[in-house]
């Protein structure tokens, strides 16, 4: 049995190489970039109105004070989307303008419109004030220069990123092409079926790990239920891997001590160039990996329990996609421990907690009762998993402790 840290280890330097594929900006949401993202034009494309109001020359109202005031011919209007006109200004003269439209050349700022005074008939404006220049005025490049970095390589993407990336006529992006994983359950005991006797289970493992795919980035294809003596179809499930568009095999369940744990055995027949079973942890002691060699592909071997598959897919199979997608590890959400907990010394534990932000701004997280594998009642009452290391036995109220989100990466911080 090897400690959670080493079986990290082991995970990032067992990477298989996925593929790139250009895709619609448009339907990008949750793809990682697989290069930087530039800017191909200024953002503004040109200096235009911040607000509804007139357009001036400011250099037109140097000498205007209330004693001296001056009236602005109005010489036309110009609305969001016109084509700019390029006539010569004369001194003296205003044009209406709406927010978003270009500024006309010759004129370099705006008096919003709830400061105008129009004369009798609305021909003219009235100024009696010096005004400043380049008011209210949005200037040509001054949110995204030409080759400005939208997207950094290794980035989700989000919904904030797809409206950049619309705005600023980008069609086309280049990501990495999302994991394909092959999900099996095993064991007589599991069921389909909607009303089972007290022997069977439902089958809950392969619809949760569906559930999350496109949180954790994945293509999700069900295997459907291996049988306690179906070794040798297990087996030949593992041959047409090797050749299919498949990358990660997951089974969950048949990986313990059991008569009918064949996961390990059958998996070892292959040639592997990484591989463990058995990991200091709780929940799920005995996941496997295995990585096969000369091939782009990988196994994992969950534990049956729901909870602790639902932990090994969170602590070990998303980091590994993490890694093979480049995406930048994440960071633990560091939050307060609000009750005492105490566990084994060389033990890594994956807590069911439930965190919350107080008055003050503070972050607090509880570790649940029913912490067991097979408890699904405190599962669903948590919204977090708290980490605690190996190393340390006794966590008291006010320490300091990493936590992840149970069904997305924590990717907002």
């Amino acid at each position: 049995m090897i400690s959670y840290k080493r079986s990290i280890k082991i995970l990032k330097s067992s990477a298989i190489k996925i593929g790139n594929e250009f895709i619609k900006s448009s339907n990008c949401i949750n793809r990682v970039s697989a290069e930087n993202i530039l800017c191909k034009s200024n953002n503004p494309a040109g200096n235009n109105a911040a607000f509804d109001g007139y357009a001036i020359n400011s250099n037109d109202t140097n000498y205007l004070d209330k004693k001296k005031g001056k009236l602005f011919k109005i010489i036309g209007s110009v609305a969001a989307g016109d084509k700019p006109n390029k006539k010569k200004i004369q001194k003296f003269q205003t044009a209406e303008i709406m927010t978003g439209a270009l500024l006309p050349k010759g004129f370099d700022t705006i008096i919003p419109i709830e400061q105008i005074i129009f004369d009798t008939n609305k021909k003219f404006i009235f100024i009696n004030k010096k005004i400043k220049k380049n008011q209210h005025v949005r200037f040509k490049g001054s949110d995204y220069k030409k080759n400005d970095l939208i997207i950094a390589k290794g980035t989700i993407i989000e919904a904030t990123h797809v409206l950049a990336l619309k705005t600023l006529g980008i069609k086309d992006i280049k990501v990495k092409k999302t994991p394909n994983i092959l999900f099996f359950s095993t064991g007589n005991e599991i069921s389909n079926l909607g009303k089972i006797p007290d022997w069977k289970v439902r089958n809950s493992n392969s619809s949760y790990i569906e559930s999350i795919n496109k949180n954790f980035l994945f293509n999700f294809y069900n295997g459907g239920i291996l049988k306690d003596k179906d070794e040798l179809i297990f087996k030949r499930q593992i041959k047409k891997f090797l050749n299919s568009k498949i990358d990660i095999i997951i089974t969950s369940g048949a990986v313990s001590a059991g008569k009918f744990d064949y996961v390990p055995k059958i998996v070892k027949k292959f040639r592997l160039s990484n591989y463990f079973k058995g990991v200091a942890i709780r929940p799920g002691k005995p996941i496997l990996f295995a990585k096969i060699k000369g091939k782009q592909k990988v196994i994992f071997g969950l534990p049956g329990n729901p909870i602790s598959s639902a932990a090994c897919f969170r602590f070990f199979v998303y980091p590994f996609l993490q890694n093979l997608l480049c995406v930048k590890e994440e960071k633990p959400i560091k939050a307060i421990l609000k009750n005492e907990f105490i566990k084994k010394m060389k033990y890594t534990r994956f807590v069911k907690s439930k965190f919350n932000a107080t008055k003050n701004g503070k972050i607090e997280v509880s570790i649940l009762g029913g912490q067991e594998s097979f408890r699904i009642k405190s599962f669903t009452k948590s919204n977090i998993w708290t980490l605690l290391p190996s190393g340390k036995s006794k966590f008291k109220k006010g320490d300091i402790v990493d936590c992840f989100f149970q069904h997305h990466p924590n990717k907002i911080f």
